[in-house]
């Protein structure tokens, strides 16, 4: 039977790669790359140099595959409309990627960012294409350092406080709904309206932020957040226009003392 690995492969530091995940590397025949288009290159080519450190030997095939696009001006009732169509779309890619690409008795592997258990769909994607019946294989999952863990550790902070609770959650939910009750650490990721925006008054909550996290072109800003707000917006702005994309991922922790 064919067989995947799902590897998390880190925030981008190629030398946060876990000595299991290396090891995934080594027994797998055909890795699956899907690529976003022209301005994310430099991810697919962050990818390659993981497989040229970890398996000199060459002895793989890297099948690339575009990422269908999503519906991103989809909003309220629309909003889980537009990912279920999405996420249909890619469970086609997938099958045909594993059904074509991969020998009956060969492993494959889809190379994850951070974590995959955490805000990544694929996962849920290879269970929908084996509940269709089309093509069988197994899978397992190899565990990554994620993007919230390696903004914690750049900024030398931890997630959580003495007996506080930490919760994650996305700038969708937070632009919507606020502070979680009873929550006042809060990791938010997927925010492309900086949400942290609507706290941007309150001088007893800092933030904690970074974009493109392990990678060369990293950016970390952090301090109360009226403060460092205005800061964040310019440098968001500028690397936005620079690279044509972003992905940023911050904690906000709102002051107990008193």
């Amino acid at each position: 039977m064919r067989k995947i690995h799902v590897i998390g492969i880190g925030a981008g530091d190629p030398d946060q790669l876990t000595l299991q995940a290396v090891k995934a590397f080594g027994d797998t025949d055909v890795f699956f790359i899907l690529g976003k288009g022209e301005e994310k290159a430099d991810l697919v080519a962050l990818r390659r140099g993981m497989l040229d450190a970890h398996r000199p030997d060459g002895n793989y095939r890297v099948v690339e595959a575009r990422d269908p696009e999503r519906d991103r001006t989809a909003d309220g009732a629309d909003y889980s409309h537009a990912v279920g169509d999405w996420r249909s779309r890619r469970a086609d890619i997938y099958e045909r990627l594993i059904t074509d690409e991969l020998g009956a008795d060969q492993t494959g592997a889809f190379l994850v960012w951070g974590d995959p258990a955490l805000y990544d769909s694929t996962i849920g994607i290879l269970e929908e294409v084996l509940g269709r019946g089309a093509v069988a294989f197994g899978y397992d999952v190899v565990p990554g350092i994620s993007s919230v863990s390696a903004l914690a550790a750049r900024h030398r902070t931890g997630l959580n406080r003495v007996a506080r609770p930490v919760q994650i959650t996305t700038g969708r939910r937070l632009a919507d709904e606020g502070f979680p009750a009873g929550v006042d650490d809060v990791v938010v990721m997927l925010d492309a309206r900086q949400a942290f925006r609507r706290y941007a008054d309150r001088d007893d909550v800092e933030i904690f932020w970074g974009a493109y996290i392990g990678t060369p072109d990293e950016i970390l800003e952090s301090g109360p957040l009226p403060e460092a707000a205005p800061r964040i917006e310019r440098l968001r702005a500028e690397a936005r226009a620079r690279k044509g994309w972003i992905m940023d991922t911050y904690l906000l922790r709102r002051r107990t003392d008193g």
